[in-house]
C-alpha cells in the first residue's frame, strides 16, 4: 500500500511515514494511492466477525507490511481490552432512533477507539526503534483526553496537547489536565479551536522544528484515525443486516464522517452520510449551498464541534476533483484566503453522498429534553445535534453515531433538563484532582519554546 499527498503525486510514502508523519510536508493530507473495494460475495464473509476481526480485516488492508497480520490482532485485542463494551461499540434504539454507542472507551468519546489502537501502534513501532516521537495535538475537548489516555507512560513518546484555554467543558478539561504521567504535558492556548489547530499545522509546515523534535500527530489528519473508524460503519451495517442505511454524524474535523466516506469508497452499500452540525455551520453551509467561507466561531453547549474550518475536508476536495492533486492545492489556497466557493459540478457530486442539517442550541437542548421526557435516555449535545439532523431530514433506516457520554457536558444536560449524568466510578477521581496545565498565548512562538524546554 503506498500513499500520496492531496496537493502532490510525486512522491509515495509507505504507510510508516504516513502514520508517523501525519501531515505532509507540502501541507497537504496522506491519501492511499488506491483503495481495494470489497465486493459483494467478500462482504458477506466478514458479516460474522466480531469487532476486534472486523477491525483486523478492515485495518490490515492499509498497512502494507509495517506490520503482520498476527501482530495486529494482538495489538487490537490489547487495544480494545479497556473498553466497557465486549464488542466494543454497541446498537441501541432510543424510541424510533437507532444509536451506535461510540463511548465505551476509557475517556468515554468514540475518539478512544482509535486513539487507544493508536497508542499501541507507536509503541509497537518505537519499541523496535531507539528513538524518541514528540505528540502535538489540538483538541476541541475529547481528543485530547483520548489521546492521553492512550499515550500516558509509554516510553520513547511524549505528548503536548493544546486545548482553547476555558471553551471546553470542566469535565472534558479535567480528563486531560489530572493526569500525572511525566511524558504529558497540557496547554491552554487564549484562543479558539482553530487557533489551536493553526499552531499545530504551522509547527508542522515548519519542516527545521518538526524534524529536530521528531514530531508527529494524532488529530483526526491522521490516516491511522480515518481506517480505525471505518471499522464501525461495516460493524453497524453487518448488524442490521440491511443495505443502504444512512448515517448521521454530528461533525466537527469532518474526521467522522470522512470514515463512512471511506468505508463507501471501500464497497459498504452507505446510503447518505449525513453532516450534523451546530452553530458553527461551515460545513452545513458547504453542503447545501456550496459556502465553504469561515466566520467567527461562536461558543456552544457542544464544544467538540465549534470549529470553522475542518481539516479532512481536504480529503474530500480531492477525491470529488478526481484524485487531481494540481486543483486540490489550488483550493487550498482559495481556503486558506477564505475565498472557496465550492463549484456546481463538485457540490452535485458531493451531495450525491451527503446531506447536511444544522440545530441551534434551542434545538438541542429541545432535543436532549424530549428523548429524556419520551424515552428515559440522556443524550450528550453532539449526539442530539446528530438525532436532531436526521429527524429533519426524515431518512429512513439511519443510525445516528453517538459520540460522547452525557456526563461530559454538564452545562447542556442541567439546562435541558436539570440533570447531571454522574462520571462512571473509575474516571470520578478526576473531579477533586489537582490539574496540571499550562496557560499560553495564542503564539506558535511561545508554545515551540514550551515544547523545547520540556524535551531538551
Amino acid at each position: 500500500m503506498k500513499y500520496i499527498s492531496t496537493r502532490s503525486k510525486e512522491k509515495e510514502y509507505s504507510f510508516g511515514e504516513v502514520f508517523l508523519k501525519g501531515l505532509a510536508d507540502d501541507g497537504g493530507l496522506y491519501v492511499p494511492k488506491s483503495i481495494n473495494k470489497y465486493n459483494s460475495a467478500e462482504l458477506s464473509k466478514l458479516k460474522n466477525l466480531n469487532y476486534r476481526e472486523l477491525s483486523s480485516e478492515i485495518i490490515s488492508q492499509f498497512l502494507g507490511d509495517f506490520i503482520s497480520r498476527e501482530e495486529l490482532s494482538s495489538l487490537i485485542k490489547k487495544s480494545y481490552s479497556t473498553f466497557r463494551e465486549k464488542e466494543v461499540v454497541k446498537l441501541s434504539n432510543v424510541g424510533v432512533t437507532k444509536l451506535l454507542e461510540l463511548y465505551h472507551g476509557p475517556t468515554l468519546a468514540f475518539k478512544d477507539v482509535a486513539m487507544q489502537f493508536i497508542g499501541n501502534l507507536y509503541d509497537y513501532h518505537l519499541s523496535k526503534n531507539d528513538k524518541k516521537i514528540n505528540i502535538v495535538v489540538a483538541t476541541s475537548g475529547d481528543t485530547g483526553a483520548a489521546a492521553i489516555d492512550a499515550i500516558k507512560g509509554k516510553s520513547n513518546l511524549n505528548i503536548f496537547v493544546l486545548h482553547p484555554n476555558n471553551k471546553i467543558s470542566s469535565v472534558q478539561r479535567k480528563i486531560m489536565t489530572t493526569v500525572d504521567d511525566k511524558n504529558v504535558f497540557n496547554i491552554a492556548i487564549d484562543g479558539n479551536f482553530d487557533d489551536c489547530q493553526n499552531i499545530v499545522k504551522q509547527m508542522f509546515s515548519d519542516l527545521e522544528f518538526s524534524k529536530s523534535i521528531n514530531m508527529s500527530g494524532v488529530n483526526s489528519i491522521n490516516w491511522a484515525r480515518i481506517i480505525a473508524q471505518a471499522v464501525y460503519y461495516f460493524y453497524a451495517h453487518f448488524k442490521l443486516e440491511k443495505d443502504n442505511i444512512s448515517f448521521s454524524v454530528p461533525t466537527g474535523n469532518f474526521g467522522d464522517v470522512f470514515a463512512g466516506y471511506l468505508a463507501k469508497k471501500m464497497g459498504l452499500p452507505i446510503d447518505k452520510l449525513i453532516v450534523a452540525t451546530n452553530e458553527n455551520d461551515i460545513l452545513h453551509r458547504a453542503i447545501t449551498k456550496g459556502d465553504y467561507i469561515s466566520k467567527e466561531v461562536r461558543e456552544t453547549l457542544s464544544p467538540s464541534m465549534d470549529i470553522q474550518l475542518a481539516s479532512n475536508f481536504e480529503r474530500l476536495i480531492y477525491y470529488v476533483n478526481n484524485s487531481n492533486s494540481e486543483k486540490t492545492a489550488e483550493i487550498m489556497k482559495k481556503v486558506k484566503k477564505n475565498s472557496y466557493q465550492i463549484e456546481k459540478r463538485d457540490l452535485d457530486i458531493i451531495q450525491k453522498d451527503f446531506l447536511s442539517e444544522s440545530c441551534n442550541e434551542k434545538e438541542t437542548l429541545g432535543i436532549i429534553k424530549k428523548n429524556y421526557e419520551e424515552n428515559g435516555v440522556v443524550l450528550d449535545p453532539h449526539t442530539a445535534i446528530g438525532v436532531g439532523a436526521a429527524q429533519k431530514l426524515s431518512l429512513n433506516d439511519c443510525v445516528v453515531l453517538s459520540t460522547a457520554h452525557p456526563c461530559k457536558f454538564p452545562d447542556a444536560t442541567n439546562n435541558a433538563i436539570n440533570k447531571h449524568e454522574k462520571l462512571p466510578k473509575e474516571l470520578q477521581h478526576v473531579l477533586n484532582k489537582n490539574e496540571n496545565f499550562q496557560v499560553l498565548k495564542n503564539s506558535t512562538d511561545e508554545v515551540k519554546k514550551f515544547i523545547k524546554s520540556k524535551i531538551l
